[in-house]
This record gives C-alpha cells, sequence and structure tokens, in this order.
C-alpha cells in the first residue's frame, strides 16, 4: 500500500502545505498567509487548520528580529486571536489557540522557544492520535462480527491525510479496516457544494489503493437501501458536552438515514474536538460561507485523462440572480450518533440518548 499523503510539511522556519484547491504545496510565510490558506480552504479539515495556524505563527516567530518576553508575548497573543477568526465553528482551532496562549502567559522566559516548541509537537500528535483512533474505530466496528467478514461503509467530506497531520481520523478508521483486510469497499459522497469529496477523499482513496466508489449526495438513501453497508463514519469539527456534533454540512441528514435504516453512525475526531464548554449543538456558532461556493465550481482542467493544475477554471453551474444559502456545517443531535471514537477509546450513546463527554477528558 502506498504511503499516506502528507498534507502538511514543516521544517525550523519553513510551512508548506498542499494547496487542496488544486492539489501543489505553496509556502506559507506567516500568519496572515496562514488566515488566508484557511479562510479559502486552501487548507481544510478541523485538526489539519488548527496545525497550520499554529505553525504558521511559528515560522513568522521564527524570522522575526529578537523580541523582549513581553514583546514575545504580545504578538503571539494578538496573531492567535487573529488566526482563530478564520474558522470560527471547529473548536481545535480556538482550543490549540487558547493552550499556546496559556504556555506562553505561564512561561517566564524563554516564550519564543517554547512556543515553536509545542507549535512543532501538534504536527506529531496528530499523526500518533489519528491512528489511535483509526485503530480503536476499527476494532469496535469488527468486535461482534466473524473473524473473515469483510465491511463496507461509508464517509462523507474529507477526513484523511489532507484534513489532518496524517493518516486521519473517519478516514483513518477505514484506513486500518483496510490494513487489517476486513473493508469490502469504501463509498464517499461528493460532499457539495465544496467537493471534498469527490476531489480530495477520492484522491486519497484511489492512491492508497483503497476499494472506493464515489456517489453524489443525493444517492445515499439509495445506496443505504440496496447495498450492504455496515456503518456510516464521519469526522467533526466540534462535538459538545452531550455529543451533539458539528460536521461538513449534509452529515445531519446522513445521520437520520442511517438511524432509518438500522446502519452504526460513528464520529472519529482527536480529543481537541470536544467543547465542554458548550452543553448542546443549539449553542455551536455555524460558519456560512459565499453563495459563489454554490453557484460555480472552481478547479484545474481535465487534459488527456491528466488533472492540468497549471490551468485552473471557475465554471458557472446555476442561473445568475438565485438566491444562495451556504451553511459550512450542521449539527446532528447526539441520540442519532452510535459512537464517539476519539485517541483514548470508544464512548457508546447512553439510554439517554445522549453523551457524557467529559469521560473521554480525562
Amino acid at each position: 500500500m502506498c504511503a499516506s499523503l502528507q498534507a502538511i510539511k514543516y521544517t525550523p522556519g519553513h510551512l508548506r502545505i498542499l494547496d487542496q484547491l488544486i492539489l501543489p504545496h505553496e509556502s506559507i510565510l506567516n500568519a496572515q498567509d496562514g488566515f488566508h490558506a484557511i479562510r479559502s480552504m486552501t487548507v481544510r479539515g478541523a485538526p489539519a487548520i488548527a496545525i497550520v495556524a499554529a505553525l504558521s505563527l511559528a515560522v513568522e516567530l521564527s524570522t522575526l528580529e529578537p523580541l523582549s518576553e513581553e514583546e514575545t508575548e504580545r504578538f503571539i497573543i494578538k496573531k492567535l486571536n487573529y488566526l482563530v477568526r478564520a474558522r470560527p465553528t471547529a473548536v481545535n482551532l480556538s482550543e490549540a489557540a487558547r493552550r499556546l496562549t496559556n504556555l506562553v502567559c505561564q512561561t517566564s522566559e524563554g516564550k519564543r522557544k517554547a512556543y515553536l516548541g509545542a507549535a512543532e509537537k501538534m504536527l506529531l500528535d496528530d499523526v500518533r492520535d489519528n491512528t489511535a483512533i483509526g485503530d480503536r474505530g476499527a476494532e469496535w466496528l469488527l468486535k461482534d462480527l466473524p473473524s473473515d467478514k469483510k465491511i463496507a461503509v461509508l464517509t462523507h467530506c474529507n477526513t484523511g491525510s489532507l484534513a489532518t497531520a496524517g493518516y486521519g481520523t473517519a478516514l483513518g478508521v477505514i484506513r486500518s479496516l483496510h490494513k487489517l483486510g476486513r473493508l469490502s469497499r469504501a463509498y464517499c459522497t461528493e460532499t457539495r457544494p465544496y467537493n471534498q469529496g469527490s476531489r480530495l477523499t477520492a484522491y486519497e482513496l484511489v492512491h492508497e489503493g483503497i476499494p472506493s466508489t464515489l456517489i453524489t449526495d443525493s444517492m445515499v438513501a439509495s445506496l443505504l437501501c440496496q447495498h450492504d453497508i455496515t456503518a456510516v463514519i464521519v469526522g467533526a469539527d466540534r462535538i459538545v458536552k452531550n455529543g451533539d456534533t458539528a460536521n461538513k454540512i449534509g452529515t445531519y441528514q446522513l445521520s437520520i438515514l442511517a438511524k432509518h435504516h438500522g446502519i452504526k453512525f460513528i464520529v472519529a475526531a482527536p480529543l481537541t474536538t470536544v467543547d465542554l464548554t458548550t452543553d448542546t449543538g443549539k449553542d455551536i456558532e455555524i460558519e456560512e460561507r459565499k453563495g459563489e461556493e454554490v453557484v460555480t465550481f472552481r478547479g484545474p482542467v481535465l487534459k488527456d485523462g491528466k488533472v492540468d493544475t497549471n490551468e485552473i477554471k471557475t465554471v458557472h453551474i446555476a442561473t445568475p440572480g438565485i438566491a444562495t444559502w451556504n451553511p459550512s456545517f450542521d449539527v446532528t443531535p447526539a441520540e442519532y450518533i452510535d459512537a464517539i471514537v476519539t485517541e483514548n477509546g470508544v464512548i457508546e450513546r447512553k439510554a439517554s440518548k445522549c453523551f457524557d463527554m467529559t469521560e473521554c477528558k480525562i
């Protein structure tokens, strides 16, 4: 099997990210570059957003003229507050900013060095945690099945190496199933309007030789009705105290369909996605994006069966003048989720139709 894609490449003072609009890497030189990469969705996926934000500031810090400890602290806090505004729904970003701010404030000397070390460690920790999520999720799915049974699963949006530091969360579970020889097929939705499924998840699945099939978002009900699907596996941008989960728009309707068809619905996400300060999903701020994402498609041109990243086109796919509504996320109520997988283990839904997410923060 081919090695996982590497969407974030960092060496001290140098950060390159995979441009997920057209796929080649581009350099990030400072926090402003990081902000625009996150905001424009050149980089996306809750874990990757937090890591790129932290490392973009690390790159800028490493090139600054020496500052006093007080000036360094003020500079870092100002930049972190700025970066958090890029994507408000993904809690990983604000959580990382909070932890890094606390570290810098509590460090009396060597604030710059402390920040750089912590930001770099985020990259390493994410790969380790994602691998654990993948293995734990696969183990939970297979625990009551015959040892020779292979399963088919459906995933939504992109939650793999392109959305994290490596391996992935929901796609990490799929990777682990494939590694164990227990995956018959992975289905992925196109994930309108930004097409993260058709552009990114499909790319990763093909790259790694995982048996896979792409469907449009409107085909999910028919797929679950006509095919033997064991589970729907998704990621998360925020999981609140009772288990309500914000994820890419379209996730909520998948959970309803899974419930109707008696199919397991699993959320796979790192602990950094868990927000214990918010009680229910009603209090999650949902980011709304520009309508042009709905009425246009921007991407590289296909020439002779190959993607030409040197030529990018924007194609209008709707009648000019039509009004749009473009929430980037929706909230899946806990009662539609069977299990939440983190690097610490699997939490199953309680009889009360909710979760106690404090269990996973021990």
